[in-house]
């Protein structure tokens, strides 16, 4: 059959059920420019990233409050096209607190909404971690991986906070910050990702 162009309302099976497959083992299906695809029922596997921002911090940061506190340059904002839509979440921060009797607690937070944290337990700090630097010259690394419905097409604002359970923590350096190649001086970052409702 010469190459050409098929109108049909409704492709189905002969029987009603089963399997339809289009295309062939290395050939490539294109949706031209300006085509929808709706899912009026539960078809799946049509997910499409829509839109990645990311926010990185290179310089440091440190913080003696004990109430959690935004970190500068760990924030970033982004407008859902959909209600139904999705965003995940990529955090990754270098800090911690200094050794076994200071931790630096970190959250993420959509606008001021605390998101991927620990239950609530008494006095215990709701967080995605608590860590301490191994020593005073060292600092830890820590990822969060979340994926958010905020059911919303407002902007929104994701940040990482931290705070303290005594002194200070910081972040991208650590507490012994004196001028010598064995003293880290790293990158944190938080990245979002628009994730169409079809994944």
């Amino acid at each position: 059959m010469a190459d050409g162009t098929l109108k049909v309302g409704t492709i189905t099976t002969s029987s009603g059920s089963g399997t339809i497959t289009l295309g062939q083992s290395g050939e490539t299906i294109a949706i031209p420019s300006g085509v929808t695809l709706t899912n009026s029922g539960t078809a799946s596997g049509f997910g499409k990233v829509l839109q990645v921002l990311q926010s990185v911090k290179t310089d440091t940061f440190s913080s003696s409050s004990s109430s959690f506190t935004d970190i500068t340059g760990l924030s970033i904002s982004i407008t859902p096209s959909s209600t139904s839509n999705k965003i995940l979440v990529m955090a990754n921060i270098v800090g911690g607190g200094i050794l076994a009797t200071n931790i630096g607690h970190f959250r993420i937070v959509r606008d001021a909404t605390a998101i991927y944290v620990g239950d609530a337990a008494g006095n215990r700090t709701q967080s995605f971690i608590g860590t301490m630097s191994p020593d005073l010259n060292g600092s830890i690394s820590s990822t969060a991986i979340y994926l958010d419905s905020p059911s919303s097409i407002s902007s929104l604002t994701y940040k990482i906070q931290g705070l303290t359970t005594a002194s200070t923590f910081y972040v991208n350096r650590s507490s012994n910050d004196t001028d010598d190649g064995t003293r880290p001086r790293t990158a944190s970052s938080i990245l979002v990702m628009e994730i169409s409702a079809w994944y």
